[in-house]
């Protein structure tokens, strides 16, 4: 057996029934991490050879896929816990089935001199278990042991190391109520006592985030189900190798503090991910918090001297070690949508895990949006997305966005003849494209990125629906789109439809103050008598701000125009009085799906449709008047909030309707910020299937702007390819 940049060559010899059985074996029986994406079975003569061996790593055309990072394997967790074995309780046991990978990976081939392992000669003990074949560490590249391996260390906040053993002093500090930084696999935690009021609420004014909901790890699936509700798959996604943080209804009577998730229907929960986390939760909470350790807006922290310096302000104290992580990775975020799970972030535990394309093509570098930034790079017919690395909107964040690409560069050994962008001349990851190199660029439209992404991880091809709602997007006419409905394929798209703009008073403003967006709304519909409508949110407006509001609706002053779904969503969850401004990115709007599932409700509103010459106009006008009039007369706010989602389902399936028509295009894809709601997009399914539509929903890629790297690299491709 050898390694080598294209993959793993093996020679077997031996009589034929065995060889065969060997190689059905190899594909029915490959050891838990192993992925086989494609076996080339060869005949060569005989060498008479005995035994098994590995050569050293080859050279070649590199094919490789590195591994994602995984959590602990069940003999490593028995043995963690085995007051018998040399490893009892030691933070950093591995094996070939288990442990870090592409958190650790330097270069290519995946050999140990090739990790942040390098540093830590095995010994004795070790060096056996890594040479012997029949053992399940052979060649395991983190192989370690309390002898020769990585150490933990307690700092204080100043830098200093704490006496006593670093991990039970640990304990004692959570138990306290103190806020601890945990090096994790990919970056650090901040980790505090769930169930400490205190605690939580130090936590949030630490790490200036005022509302937006912490994630929680607990011990295992019994521990979990008891603060939340799990269904089946949600269990097998929890406990799976990759993870990933699960959005799970939460449990009446939980003893999870308030401020964990307050507003929220949903805690995010994880399972540990390391012997580290292992240790610490079992048998002494019932969840910790484990938020990334950053501030907000920043990207997490990873290098130990980072951490101390980034996170001073926050954590009392560093449970740290001295594995060095090179790629930085954090948590993966999953919900379960139509018995599938749905990526609202894919990132550790998934990256840089491929996703198969419909055809070969030129490798592509694409630098995704702005929100949520992601990258891509594609050889043949796979396409490698990069972990989260958040909002591109500081300078921290653009130099780990740039580490990111140099880094998957060098590890895939990818050398891209296309880079593709977003079409917006202001996002930063734009400006980063322009300033690349030599390479040619293409300027890709956010929307026909979002469609052609859901396009690619389902292999399609030829034309397509695309309905595209999302917050924000650069339209190909210069305004600020966000409801769209498109029809095309990865060469090209028609604007077919899209919802009738509204002035989005304030500009970027009102994405942070949405009580604006609900006021455009209005003056469309009322203008300016919209001030006497008995509206809640209306009467925190002062009347000194009121004529200067209503100014700049008239003469459309920092007012553009935008179709945008997602600040209608906004906007109608400041009809309803759930909030007039938001904290986090979605947060009225979560609010306002959380309100709806509360209820069960038929109606649909009346809305309109106009053909237009740039395409059919769907207007909500009808709908929200409906709504004012059922807020002034004091209906339930579940039955108008239900509603609202049922009358969008209506409407998006007879917009595709109409597009069909004239079009004969019976597939449609979903994309965009807004499926990440589960409410929506399960009625939009379920209406659309009911017409006997295809519809397809993201399952491999983030629906939102964390997807949009793919579909921006698949359309470059085509479009290299045709040259």
């Amino acid at each position: 057996m050898q390694n080598n940049p294209a993959g793993v060559l093996l020679e077997a010899e031996g009589e034929h029934g065995a060889v065969d059985e060997f190689i059905c074996r190899l594909a029915e029986e490959a050891p838990p991490l192993a992925v086989i994406t494609g076996l080339t079975i060869s005949d060569i003569p005989p060498t008479a050879g005995e035994g098994f061996a590995i050569l050293a790593s080859g050279v070649g055309a590199s094919q490789v896929q590195i591994a994602p990072d995984s959590d602990v394997c069940p003999d490593c967790l028995r043995e963690l816990f085995d007051p018998a074995d040399r490893r009892y309780r030691y933070p950093f046991i591995t094996c070939t089935n288990c442990g870090p990978r592409y958190s650790i990976i330097t270069g290519i081939p995946y050999d140990r001199q090739n990790t942040t392992m390098a540093r830590f000669p095995l010994c004795s003990a070790c060096r056996a278990e890594y040479e012997e074949p029949a053992n399940r560490r052979f060649h395991a590249q983190p192989n370690a042991c309390p002898e020769c391996g990585p150490q933990l260390r307690l700092l204080d906040g100043g830098g200093r190391a704490l006496p006593g053993d670093p991990l039970a002093t640990a304990i004692r500090l959570l138990q306290d109520g103190r806020i601890v930084a945990v090096k994790g696999i990919g970056g650090f935690h901040l980790a505090v006592n769930a169930s400490n009021d205190v605690a939580v609420v130090e936590l949030r004014r630490r790490k200036r985030r005022d509302e937006k909901p912490f994630a929680l790890m607990v011990a295992d699936l019994a521990a979990a189900a008891k603060i939340a509700r799990l269904d089946p798959l949600e269990e097998r996604l929890l406990s799976g190798v990759e993870r990933p943080i699960v959005l799970l209804g939460k449990r009446p009577g939980h003893p999870i503090a308030p401020l964990v998730a307050p507003g929220n229907a949903y805690f995010g929960v994880m399972l540990p991910a390391t012997p580290l986390q292992h240790l610490l939760l079992r048998d002494n909470f019932a969840a910790l918090v484990m938020t990334s350790g950053n501030i907000s807006d920043e990207p997490i922290a990873y290098d130990d001297n980072e951490a101390l310096a980034r996170l001073a302000g926050i954590a009392d104290d560093f449970l740290t070690h001295n594995r060095e992580i090179r790629t930085r990775s954090d948590d993966s975020v999953i919900r379960v949508f139509q018995g599938n799970p749905l990526f609202l972030r894919r990132s550790r535990g998934y990256v840089p895990r491929g996703i198969t394309l419909p055809s070969l093509q030129p490798s592509v570098l694409a630098v995704g949006a702005e929100l949520k930034g992601a990258i891509c790079l594609t050889r043949g017919n796979q396409a490698f997305l990069s972990q989260h690395l958040g909002d591109l909107q500081n300078a921290a964040t653009m130099q780990a966005f740039a580490e990111t690409v140099s880094h998957l560069r060098q590890t895939l050994e990818i050398a891209p003849e296309l880079l593709a962008h977003d079409l917006h001349p202001d996002y930063l990851s734009t400006g980063y494209a322009l300033a690349y190199g030599d390479l040619p660029k293409l300027a890709v439209q956010h929307h026909h990125a979002h469609m052609a992404s859901c396009m690619a991880e389902h292999c399609l091809e030829g034309e397509t629906i695309g309905v595209i709602f999302d917050g924000t997007g650069y339209g190909s006419d210069g305004t600020i789109w966000g409801g769209e409905f498109l029809l095309g394929d990865y060469q090209g798209f028609q604007r077919k439809g899209f919802l009738c703009p509204v002035p989005q008073l304030g500009g970027d403003a009102a994405v942070r103050e949405p009580f604006r967006i609900a006021l455009s709304h209005l003056y469309l519909l009322y203008g300016a008598a919209l001030f006497k409508l008995p509206l809640p949110f209306l009467d925190a407006i002062a009347a000194t701000e009121r004529p200067i509001y209503l100014t700049a609706l008239e003469r459309q002053i920092n007012a553009p125009l935008t179709s945008s779904c997602g600040r209608l969503f906004d906007a109608v969850a400041v009809l309803l009085g759930l909030r007039s401004r938001i904290a986090y990115e979605g947060q009225a709007a979560m609010e306002l799906e959380a309100l709806a599932e509360r209820a069960t409700s038929d109606r649909v509103y009346p809305f309109t449709i106009t053909e237009g010459e740039a395409g059919a106009i769907l207007d909500f006008g009808p709908m929200l008047r409906e709504l004012v009039a059922g807020v002034t007369a004091g209906a339930e706010r579940e039955l108008l909030a239900r509603a609202f989602h049922n009358t969008v389902t209506a409407a998006v399936a007879e917009m595709c309707e109409i597009i069909r028509s004239g079009s004969r295009v019976n597939r449609v894809v979903l994309s965009g910020g807004v499926f990440q709601n589960k409410l929506l997009s399960e009625g939009v399914c379920t209406a659309l299937a009911g017409r006997e539509f295809q519809v397809y929903s993201q399952r491999l890629a983030p629906p939102n702007d964390g997807g949009v790297a793919l579909g921006q690299a698949v359309i470059a491709g085509r479009r290299l390819k045709c040259v």
